[in-house]
């Protein structure tokens, strides 16, 4: 079950972290991948990573912001394997600051990377699976869609803009094929949260919140990310998959 063989992936923001992790679940389970960032040189390790497991890996240097780039990163991913089945659009940014403090170009930041970015990279890509009339994408959105999280309002903002793109996008998109669906992991130490986390004031909040008083891992957020890529999830469509430990039940 779970397999992801014949299949071609396209994973941003996949230097590091969750995208990182991704990349080499997708790999492990029989896909070929597409990796892509903003800096082309920052992908070699993943690339390195990745390939240890036998499947062809091609790195395109792309700016989820600039739909030039999008353009041109999805066309090269396409001539060079023919077919992209799944997106993982997993690029995102996050500048905390409180209501009072947020700035017009902080908040614009933001929504270019998170939602205005991931949205026109999936359009791009659905004109290609509907050739196939088959394909997965798969969001990475967060706990922070669902539930407030103090300081970070416009964060919580995109997040929750996403889940609703995931919605919408999965409803029109289900008869070519194509499941739309996102990811909301909870914290998860990676270069995003690391300061943060270090704060143990603010550590302490965060694992207070959720019941069994962990952090989720990267390799969690992969593991759900095979499942809602998979054949299996076939009748997966519109859903966002809560990966939090329970955070937000309560």
């Amino acid at each position: 079950m779970f397999r992801l063989d014949q299949k071609v992936a396209l994973i941003t923001g996949a230097a590091a972290g969750i995208g990182a992790g991704i990349a080499a679940a997708f790999a492990r389970q029989g896909a070929d991948v597409a990796i892509s960032g903003r800096t082309f040189s920052k992908l070699e390790q993943t690339r390195n990573e990745v390939s240890l497991y036998g499947r062809k890996v091609f790195c395109v240097e792309m700016d989820v912001t600039d739909t030039t780039q999008v353009k041109k990163g999805v066309s090269a991913v396409e001539k060079e394997f023919g077919r992209i089945d799944i997106l993982i659009n997993n690029a995102g940014i996050n500048h905390p600051a409180p209501g009072l403090d947020v700035t017009e170009e902080n908040w614009d930041l933001q929504f270019n990377t998170n939602v205005k970015g991931g949205f026109f990279l999936a359009q791009c890509v659905a004109s290609i699976m509907m050739r196939h009339n088959w394909g997965r994408i798969i969001w990475i959105s967060s706990q922070s869609g669902l539930v407030a999280i103090p300081g970070q309002p416009a964060y919580c903002s995109t997040k929750g803009a996403v889940i609703q793109l995931v919605r919408t996008l999965g409803v029109e998109w289900a008869k070519s094929g194509i499941t739309v669906n996102s990811i909301a992991p909870t914290f998860i130490e990676t270069a995003l949260t690391k300061k943060r986390l270090e704060n143990p004031e603010y550590r302490s909040y965060v694992l207070g919140k959720i019941p069994s008083g962990k952090l989720a891992k990267v390799e969690d957020v992969s593991a759900a990310a095979v499942f809602l890529a998979s054949e299996e999830a076939g009748m997966v469509n519109c859903h966002t998959l809560c990966v939090d430990g329970g955070w937000t039940a309560w």
